[in-house]
């Protein structure tokens, strides 16, 4: 089924927030959506890797209700038994999870997919595999998660910049002192990570990086 306009528009924003506990300076990862929104988020990805699934169902539950308040995409990473329960907006899965077109048997057609890429030949993929959105990167080196792949750094993004149709965030290393760097290449939405979720102050992180990412443009 080809992309709906309902799902560009919950995808339409271009700044994509991760929840990251181990990042979070101590503060629950409720704590940190809360300022996530008050600051402006539209997209907030729930992605905790170290919590028990029971924790991590309740969160979510949680977590839902405080996006649909604040008219926020909400997505789950990787856990799709918990999406199912809960019914966010879409799910994220890696290059390693269960292909797309399973993925979509179990959650429908309604809810978004998002599938992780790394070049071009698994970008060109995903959209034949019915992926709503992609995550480009990692761009450039970082900590976030165990396991990640090397940087494949901007080439890949302006390959998708000019080539792929569907909705994508630029990810991987970002931080608000190389962030022109994926815009400065075409980059209609990045995510920052531990930039936000370890800031001092959350809310007026995002509200800042929406106002740079707003006068990048002009």
């Amino acid at each position: 089924m080809s992309l709906t306009e309902e799902k560009r528009k919950k995808l339409d924003f271009p700044l994509y927030c991760i929840t990251a506990k181990n990042l979070s300076n101590g503060r629950s990862n409720f704590e940190v959506v809360e300022a996530m929104l008050k600051g402006g988020a539209k997209i907030i990805q729930y992605r905790e890797k170290y919590a028990d699934i029971r924790t991590r169902y309740e969160e979510c539950l949680k977590i839902k209700q405080m996006c649909a308040e604040y008219g926020c995409t909400f997505i789950i990473n990787d856990n799709i038994d918990i999406a199912l329960l809960v019914r966010p907006d879409g799910v994220h899965i890696g290059q390693d999870d269960l292909p797309i077109k399973e993925v979509r048997k179990l959650v429908g057609e309604e809810m978004i997919i998002g599938l992780s890429t790394h070049s071009p030949e698994q970008a060109r993929q995903a959209v034949a595999d019915g992926a709503d959105y992609i995550g480009v990167g990692p761009l450039f080196p970082t900590k976030t998660k165990d396991n990640v792949c090397d940087p494949v750094g901007l080439e890949y993004l302006e390959y998708v910049v000019n080539n792929i149709d569907i909705p994508y965030t630029a990810i991987g290393g970002i931080k608000e002192h190389n962030m022109d760097k994926p815009l400065g290449a075409g980059a209609r939405c990045i995510c920052l990570v531990s930039d936000i979720t370890g800031a001092e102050d959350v809310k007026a992180k995002v509200e800042g990086l929406l106002k740079k990412i707003g006068e990048f443009g002009k």
